[in-house]
């Protein structure tokens, strides 16, 4: 694809490419792509079992009884929950909507977006959506590390009772380390991820099987009447029992929006052969283990291993905690770089961890907020049951919007009947909407954590949206034409220096603000002025044939020229690379090697806040804010820091 696509970050959709009929170098890449998956993308949905099943018997003091018809209606919940919402919804059928290979809710957004383009009102409501799905996950990103590592090292409790209270402070350090390390990617240690989240799968299994072998009536309850009987028998207690039952489908968002990573069927074939049996078999021996011994419901899933086993299981459900939360992290880092792209965010200073991975990148900015938040809330709940009260909306929340956008997009992208448009709502949206109903009960018990995250980031894209239209309309205002512009300067018959001046600039109808400044001021120009326009596609990659737009501007003889640059929101905003490139398609009439001295010149002043209407003043002080902790445009742009020159004027709001 060229030096725009990054390399490594995306498979070709449904990654199967490389298969042929007889197996041989297809099926080892398809397992090693399998096997790659696993250590990523099943790390949140693998150790739901640790408190999953503990938290519904753990609920309201005790309401779900540990007698065979509780038990039983329950496993049948969280079984048919994950069949019918993972296996389903998102592994069957959203897999098929990708967005040039990409997933997740900020891809289907783009999608639909591209599907509904010719109508303005859908555009719109689509990008409210949009925005809501993206602030959810961010509320899961800070809840899921810290109960997740909580419940792992919780099994010192059943392990090593002496120590037991050293579980937070392990937790922190656990925790610290997790976000230390970020800075130096995951390039190094994800060859290990899975291999130890394979072994974490077939403990998961094994330590299953040895509970249901011995008593195979608890195969019983997959059978779907005992969920109908029970919700039918107690509908107060089914109803606060769903609170709980969602846990078993965290994660269930990053089977699809790690999708671009691996491809559909690597992802389709570790969730049918090896995950979805290992989590159904520990979920039925854990059920199994509370009928023969009800007080195993306070820590079921550590009970059920051997006592000799356990606390090699507790090292390696950290290890698979950390896998777990290390995936939500960098699904942050790759969902913040999407939305600084799409406009949604202040520009943040993006690091790359891999010279070959392009998916793997590091946000500072992103990892200490994050941090922030991971610590607080652990330590402020102190305990993965507590901690569980405050989980579940910010995911149930996720898996509607998702079903919003996959009704939106069903019609136009797979010509579904109304009927099955239908039936998808009442399927998906029905259950995931009890979902949410059932997780409203905990808002006052620390539900409105994730909820306060998700409206701080939609307070946050939504004023700095606006901030930067109103700022754009100031400097419109001050740029003036840049056709008169050129006029201007051809009448004057400014003096040329030798070399290239490049000038980033949002379009080409306007001045640069560093272009009126250089000529008011220095009275020269360079032989060459190319005025360069960035432009985000509303797909992940673009293809350099389709990169490069070139306009001289209606003068060739001036040396001012325009060159619109197309990236995908997962593209690397690399300017100097893009102009190499464009000089070696033909694009630029230049040698790519003149670019090595060129100089870049930077339009920024100072943003100050007026009276005008418009936005009130509190949100423009906080749009001041974001643009001046915002990330310098010469490390956005990977421009060359010993030639980049800052140059424009204040600009109101």
């Amino acid at each position: 694809m060229g030096d725009l696509r990054i390399h490594g970050a995306k498979a070709p959709t449904g990654a199967g490419s490389g298969m042929n009929r007889a197996g041989g170098p297809g099926r080892k890449l398809m397992l090693g792509a399998a096997l790659a998956a696993l250590g990523v993308v099943f790390g949140d949905i693998g150790t739901s079992p640790l408190y999953a099943l503990k938290t519904v018997f753990l609920l309201d003091g005790g309401a779900v009884r540990p007698d065979q018809g509780d038990v039983y209606g329950v496993i049948s919940l969280m079984f048919w929950s994950i069949t019918i919402i993972v296996s389903i919804k998102y592994v069957t059928i959203l897999m098929r909507a990708d967005n040039d290979g990409e997933g997740g809710v900020m891809a289907l957004a783009a999608l639909a977006k591209r599907l509904y383009a010719g109508k303005a009102s859908k555009a719109g409501m689509l990008l409210v959506v949009g925005i809501v799905g993206v602030s959810l996950f961010y509320g899961d990103s800070i809840i899921t590390p810290a109960i997740s590592v909580l419940s792992a090292v919780e099994g010192l409790h059943v392990t090593l009772p002496a120590i037991s209270q050293m579980v937070i402070p392990i937790a922190a350090v656990i925790l610290v380390a997790l976000f230390a390390v970020q800075r130096f990617g995951t390039a190094k240690v994800g060859v290990l991820f899975g291999p130890v989240m394979v072994l974490w799968f077939t403990v998961l299994a094994v330590a299953g099987l040895a509970q249901v072998i011995p008593h195979p009536s608890v195969l019983l309850g997959l059978s779907p009447t005992y969920a109908v009987v029970f919700i039918v028998a107690h509908p107060v207690i089914s109803f606060i029992a769903l609170g709980a039952v969602v846990l078993v489908i965290t994660g269930a968002e990053a089977l699809y929006a790690d999708m671009g990573h691996f491809g559909r069927s690597p992802i389709r074939r570790a969730w049918f052969f090896l995950v979805f049996p290992a989590l159904t078999l520990n979920y039925l021996g854990q059920a199994s283990l509370i009928l023969h011994d009800p007080a195993a419901r306070a820590n079921p899933f550590f009970l059920l291993i051997p006592e000799w086993g356990r606390l090699p299981v507790v090292i390696l459900a950290t290890a698979a905690t950390v896998i777990a939360s290390q995936a939500v992290i960098s699904g942050a880092f790759s969902l913040s770089r999407q939305a600084v792209q799409l406009g949604l965010l202040p520009p943040l200073t993006i690091r790359q961890t891999s010279k070959h991975e392009g998916g793997q990148i590091y946000l500072p900015a992103i990892n200490i907020l994050l941090f922030i938040g991971v610590m607080a809330v652990m330590l402020a709940f102190g305990s993965s049951d507590r901690l569980s009260t405050a989980y579940g909306i910010s995911v149930t929340g996720a898996l509607v919007v998702d079903t919003i956008l996959l009704l939106i997009v069903a019609r136009p992208l797979w010509h579904w009947a109304p009927w099955k448009i239908i039936l998808a709502a009442v399927a998906f949206g029905g259950l995931e909407l009890a979902f949410l109903a059932g997780n409203l009960s905990k808002i006052v018990n620390g539900g409105w954590v994730p909820l306060l995250i998700a409206a701080a980031v939609i307070l946050i894209m939504t004023t700095w949206r606006r901030g930067r239209q109103l700022v754009q309309e100031d400097r419109k205002r001050k740029e003036g034409s840049l056709v008169e512009f050129i006029e201007q300067v051809r009448d004057q018959n400014l003096p040329r220096v030798p070399g290239i001046g490049i000038f980033p600039h949002p379009n080409k109808d306007t001045t640069p603000l560093a272009l009126r400044a250089n000529v008011k001021h220095n009275h020269i120009l360079h032989e060459h002025v190319i005025i360069v326009s960035i432009t985000t596609a509303q797909v992940p990659h673009v293809p350099p044939a389709d990169a490069f737009d070139y306009d001289d501007l209606g003068y060739v003889d001036d040396g001012i020229e325009h060159l619109s640059i197309r990236f995908g929101f997962s593209d690397e905003q690399d300017i100097p690379r893009a102009l190499r490139q464009a000089c070696r398609l033909g694009v630029l009439p230049l040698d790519a090697g003149d670019f090595m001295s060129a100089s870049y010149f930077i339009s920024r002043g100072a943003i100050r806040t007026t009276r005008a209407h418009g936005m009130v003043r509190w949100r423009r002080s906080l749009f001041v804010g974001l643009a001046h902790n915002a990330a310098d445009p010469a490390a956005r742009f990977n421009l060359p820091p010993l030639r980049t020159v800052t140059m424009g004027s204040d600009v109101e709001i």
